[in-house]
């Protein structure tokens, strides 16, 4: 008699929580890799964003009891990643705590100054009048930094360049007759020069996961960091199992991460010179791109990667040698948000794969349609491209080759990720930070 098959395990089910549909290409990788996936995106104006390439849904709510998994991709969300875990549910996220770190900048400052790490001085502001009476009182350079929901436009950052200020109170000015009361507290920091790196890590519940991640963010638009602030157009990056910046910073969160239960992903923003390391603000949850870039440096795959960090079951993970670059082709209005230029020059355009082959090409706010990737959304970041090679030059070819392959009709990008490290890395080694 011949014996039974084997029975066939289902595919596990993660349900991913999204605010603005960013973390589309973790979507579509751990569906490639097997998973049954449904994408909810929070943002109206965004739930175009992954039509045809994995199944949505309209209320998240409703399927929390058929995901195997629960990944929230942002902020905010904290509350309800707690109330999930305490109902038995795995869930990659952050906790209320987490979520504070990153929203109130008050509060991540003094959670680093209670975790002896040292801080740049700041000062929270609720009136523009009352900012500028500050400048002109006490004259520096300072960077602008809104709080709250407002901190996510990232063009209104403003990093001061004039040692009295006055660039600062001019563009505080500007702002109060542009915003008025709607531009909610804001932050002014003092401005330190040197190398602005983070250092980020997964947390399983208990301790940090090996290797840690080292990133080089290109923020402005155009190359050699001219033009407004984007939040960011690019990034360079590498993983490492030792870092002077980790034991001097997240490594501190250790014990207190393990009391809140939190589990997920925890980034440090800092300038560091000759005199020491300076953290500037925490992104308590994925980054992006860098979460992309990061997956394109992983030998194994995400989803169960990030399955068992929900779970607490993983201390470590395998990840490739060398470096990962990773640049935005965006379309107008990037950075902005102006409905009218992005449907009379973006919306629904063809992103056209010369060579048909998609290794290294990331889908961002993209529909698929009838085969074609189109352009959607309401912002204009088309698709990132990252590449990958034992030394940064390698990285950075791949990354430029399969850059050239990919045609969108207003498209732009820049053409210098990567170059930061050659003589960032010189400082870095000098003051013994790699």
């Amino acid at each position: 008699m011949a014996g039974k098959s084997p029975k066939k395990e289902r595919p596990r089910r993660c349900l991913l929580v999204s605010r603005w549909g960013e973390s589309l290409d973790i979507a579509i990788a751990m569906q490639e890799e097997g998973w049954q996936v449904k994408f909810y995106i929070e943002d109206r104006g965004m739930r175009e964003i992954g039509t045809g390439f994995v199944p949505k849904v309209r209320d998240w709510h409703k399927h929390e009891a058929w995901a195997d998994l629960i990944l929230f991709d942002y902020t905010g969300w904290g509350a309800e990643a707690v109330r999930l875990r305490q109902a038995g549910k795995v869930v990659f996220g952050g906790s209320p705590f987490t979520d504070a770190l990153e929203l109130d900048r008050n509060f991540g400052q003094e959670a680093l100054r209670k975790h002896r790490i040292n801080t740049l001085p700041s000062w929270e502001f609720h009136s523009f009048q009352e900012a500028i009476a500050f400048v002109e009182a006490h004259p520096n350079a300072y960077v602008v930094k809104p709080s709250g929901e407002t901190q996510e436009l990232k063009q209104l950052l403003f990093v001061g360049k004039d040692d009295r200020g006055e660039d600062v109170r001019r563009l505080l000015a500007a702002y109060e007759r542009s915003w008025g009361d709607a531009f909610g507290d804001f932050q002014l920091q003092r401005r330190v020069k040197g190398v602005e790196m983070s250092i980020s890590a997964f947390f399983n519940g208990t301790t940090f996961l090996k290797p840690y991640n080292v990133t080089f963010e290109h923020k402005k638009l155009f190359p050699k960091e001219v033009g407004v602030s984007t939040g960011e157009m690019g990034t360079a990056m590498f993983w490492t199992q030792e870092s002077p910046l980790f034991d001097r910073t997240l490594k501190r969160f250790e014990a207190t991460f393990a009391r809140d239960g939190f589990r997920g992903h925890i980034d440090i923003n800092c300038i560091v010179n000759g005199n020491g390391i300076y953290p500037l603000e925490f992104t308590s949850r994925f980054g992006y791109p860098q979460v992309s870039i990061q997956r394109a440096g992983l030998a194994e795959p995400i989803g169960d990667l990030l399955y068992d960090i929900a779970r607490g079951t993983r201390a470590q993970f395998q990840t490739r040698k060398g470096f990962q670059v990773g640049a935005y082709i965006a379309v107008p209005p990037f950075p902005y948000e102006d409905k009218k230029t992005f449907e009379l020059f973006s919306k629904d355009a063809v992103v056209v794969l010369q060579k048909g082959n998609t290794e290294g090409i990331h889908p961002m706010h993209l529909k698929r349609i009838g085969g074609q990737w189109l352009i959607t959304g309401n912002t204009g970041l088309a698709v990132l491209v990252t590449g990958t090679g034992l030394t940064m030059r390698d990285a950075q070819r791949v990354m430029y080759n399969r850059i050239a392959s990919v045609l969108i009709n207003n498209g732009y990008y820049r053409t210098d990720i990567g170059d930061r490290w050659y003589e960032d890395s010189d400082k870095l080694w000098s003051w013994g930070l790699l």
